[in-house]
């Protein structure tokens, strides 16, 4: 099924293998934002034609101490050929003052006319080089990291979710398609990859192989579905979430490898049901649901002394006990007595502090 099913990414199946500065804009590391090249680059040629203009107008209005009778043009001419060093010599400054001007004012203007365009290469040449080094570093350091497969409304939900239990954003990383939801990832702190999840080289160049777990977020039931068997082949123990519209669907998403699905039609169709019975019981589970505020559904390691006691008799309130990966509701044989290593999931205050971003 798997194979069947796999994604052709035509010029992407060499992105794996393409050289680093040819990443720059696949991959994105967040940090200062730097203007684009061609921005740069006029702004650089504004510079140039503004102090060649000046010339012209130095050169224009002290005309008559010059081997020739200077047009504009022919004043035009003299500052281009001086700035940039060229000096045909058809036209020379013979008075006193001209030559005077030529040393005092051109040939500092002349200095800053190279030193304009020759930045502008390095300049360019220099940030690029930089964020080369940055995705080279960040590639050969990625690892037990967070994917998430689309930044629309739910990925960015799940990524504040992941933020506020103390996953940092340098361990996140975004795939997207779309360049407005990847600056909105890159503004946010996180690292974001250029491309189709469906494809399997975009997935390789965010690091699935090292990935700890992958969440699965796209628009549609049928992309979330190829997502998840991509990332299933390449990354066997890798902890899959996908979401899913309809239920319907959700029975592919475990086929294909998800080891949960959630269904964001239904859960939605639930909430809104009760909430027009018992509208205080959805402000309970939103305030559950949010991150950052009042309480919220955390899991921990159980405390030494906490070994074999009943986890109702605890101080927290816990809903249920981790055991072997496998989650015990409170109310199950399983969950009577606390055992060495599990995890319980309980009722998280959060705390003013906490909530601070």
């Amino acid at each position: 099924m798997a194979k069947r099913f796999r994604p052709r990414g035509g010029d992407g199946e060499r992105l794996s293998s393409l050289p680093v500065h040819a990443l720059l804009g696949v991959i994105s590391i967040p940090g200062r934002v730097s203007r684009s090249p061609w921005a740069l680059i006029a702004r650089r040629v504004a510079y140039a034609v503004g102090i060649l203009l000046l010339v012209a107008v130095i050169v224009y209005l002290n005309r008559d101490g010059y081997s020739a009778d200077l047009t504009v043009v022919d004043a035009l001419y003299y500052s281009a050929v001086t700035l940039s060093t060229t000096g045909y010599g058809d036209i020379t400054p013979v008075s006193q003052g001209a030559r005077l001007v030529n040393t005092v004012v051109v040939t500092p203007l002349r200095i800053l006319f190279l030193a304009v365009l020759v930045g502008t290469t390095l300049s360019v040449l220099t940030d690029e080089s930089r964020r080369s080094w940055q995705i080279k570093r960040w590639r050969q350091r990625v690892k037990n990291h967070t994917i998430v497969v689309g930044y629309g409304t739910k990925g960015r939900s799940a990524v504040a979710a992941l933020l506020a239990d103390g996953v940092s954003p340098e361990r996140i990383v975004v795939i997207d398609t779309d360049p407005a939801a990847l600056e909105r990832a890159r503004s946010a702190g996180l690292v974001a990859v250029r491309g189709s999840g469906t494809r399997a080289e975009v997935l390789k160049i965010a690091g699935v192989g090292e990935a700890r777990s992958v969440v699965v977020a796209p628009n549609t039931d049928d992309t979330a579905v190829l997502v998840t068997l991509s990332v299933r082949e390449l990354a066997p123990r890798a902890l899959i979430t996908a979401s899913v519209r309809e239920l319907e669907n959700r029975h592919l998403l475990k086929q294909s490898g998800a080891d949960s699905v959630i269904v964001s039609a239904e859960t939605a169709g639930r909430m809104l049901g009760l909430a027009t019975v018992t509208p205080s019981v959805v402000e309970m589970m939103e305030d559950l649901l949010s991150p950052g505020e009042g309480f919220s559904v955390a899991e921990r390691s159980i405390l030494d002394e906490e070994v074999g006691a009943n986890p109702r008799t605890l101080a927290d309130i816990v809903l249920g006990v981790v055991r072997s990966g496998e989650l015990y509701r409170i109310d199950s044989p399983e969950a009577d007595s606390v055992e060495p290593g599990d995890r319980l999931l309980y009722v998280k205050r959060v705390e003013s502090e906490d909530a601070l971003p």
